[in-house]
């Protein structure tokens, strides 16, 4: 082997979890753009809404169809698959002049996010050197949030202060997918290539069952959260506090995940059950916040409530999948995990669609108000639901 050969080994996690990243980050770039979209071709929240849904249509279509394929024909074939998609929806994103297209573009960035959630996650930690091998999970965790972080806050930039503002972002993550084709060229493959082609099948175990419905209702909350952020915030800027910056509308959406992917790094060495009790306390005081934010059309409070309202999702989404594996027999966990999210993305799409409608009815403010109150509520029960089964023998 050569030194060359080598050398690419030794760093094929740092070069996979930079394609894991440069991938995520074009799924969030559109959100500084919904409102420069919705004015070119004349749509309103609602509109805005379903686009954004579209997204996490695609990736449960890939999750449930493919998410099985990487163990099969190997992780380096679907990654591409997954870099091709991306680059897919970057094209039609500069080329789009109508919803439709729009559409198409949010299915094609699902399908690539869908296709690299599971098989970059593995691949990053088999790739993993003996030294960071139990760390691993963690960082293809916070990579993968972290790259949904980045994405608003570099378009939000580009838009604001850069010219071709509905192209740039765009053309700007191509360059990305193209380094990171290169990136997963250059890695080995880490697949045993086992097992036959097939749907990813769903279930919970009897075992895990009681564990699981209050950590995915608590992941539940913590994704409608995100979702909200990522389609609504620039409209909660521009229409509500009245700033028409996009790079302020960016940093606000983003902010959510990069706190997410900050707060799950700590939160390794917590308790899964009371972890995701904590989480949901914290969840809490950002619906809060973000309820008087709106109500009192205050900045640095939508800013504040995405910043804890992010730590409290990370926590909660990241410790509750802890805390089903943990009930979960080895064998069973692949699909326990797939049920995991594809509860949380559809929490993604489902609640902000009814933000939307409820915006058409209405008005964004009061909207605003009630999905914040409907998600506090909805963290709370989980938060009871946890602290009475810590009086119990049997903990989360």
């Amino acid at each position: 082997m050569s030194w060359l050969t080598l050398s690419v080994h030794r760093y094929s996690m740092a070069l996979l979890a930079y394609a894991f990243a440069a991938i995520m980050v074009g799924t969030t770039l559109p959100t500084p753009m919904y409102a420069l979209f919705a004015e070119d071709l004349h749509f309103h929240v609602l509109t805005t809404t379903l686009i954004f849904a579209a997204y996490a249509g695609g990736v449960l279509a890939a999750l449930l169809g493919f998410g099985r394929w990487s163990d099969v024909v190997g992780r380096r074939p679907v990654l591409l698959a997954g870099i091709a998609f991306a680059a897919a929806s970057a094209v039609v994103f500069v080329l789009a002049d109508s919803v439709p297209e729009l559409l198409i573009g949010r299915v094609l960035s699902g399908l690539s996010a869908g296709l690299f959630t599971g098989t970059a996650t593995a691949a990053v930690i088999e790739a993993a050197p003996p030294a960071w091998r139990s760390r691993a999970a963690a960082v293809a965790s916070v990579v993968n949030i972290g790259g949904l972080g980045t994405g608003p806050v570099l378009a939000g930039v580009l838009v604001q202060y850069a010219p071709r503002p509905l192209d740039l972002s765009f053309i700007v993550h191509l360059v990305l997918c193209a380094a990171a084709a290169v990136a997963v060229l250059c890695s080995p493959e880490t697949s045993p290539r086992e097992g036959t082609l097939g749907v990813q099948r769903l279930a919970v175990p009897p075992e895990a069952r009681s564990v699981f419905v209050v950590a995915a209702l608590a992941a539940f909350a913590g994704f409608a959260v995100t979702g909200l952020f990522a389609a609504v915030a620039p409209s909660f800027v521009a229409e509500v506090v009245g700033i028409g910056n996009h790079a302020v509308a960016g940093v606000i959406a983003g902010s959510v995940f990069l706190t997410s992917a900050v707060a799950q790094v700590p939160a390794r060495t917590m308790d899964p059950g009371r972890a995701v009790a904590a989480g949901c306390a914290i969840l809490i005081a950002g619906m809060a916040i973000l309820a008087v934010a709106l109500h009192f059309s205050s900045l640095p409070g939508l800013i504040a409530a995405a910043v804890i309202s992010g730590v409290g999702q990370g926590i909660s989404f990241s410790r509750g999948l802890a805390a089903v594996s943990d009930r979960t027999p080895a064998e069973r966990r692949a699909e326990v995990s797939s049920t995991y999210f594809v509860v949380a993305y559809v929490a993604i799409a489902v609640p902000v669609v009814g933000e939307g409608l409820a915006a058409q009815a209405w008005g964004l403010r009061t909207s605003g108000v009630v999905f914040a109150v409907s998600v506090a509520v909805l963290a709370a029960v989980c938060l009871v639901a946890i602290l009475l089964r810590e009086r119990q023998p049997a903990r989360v």
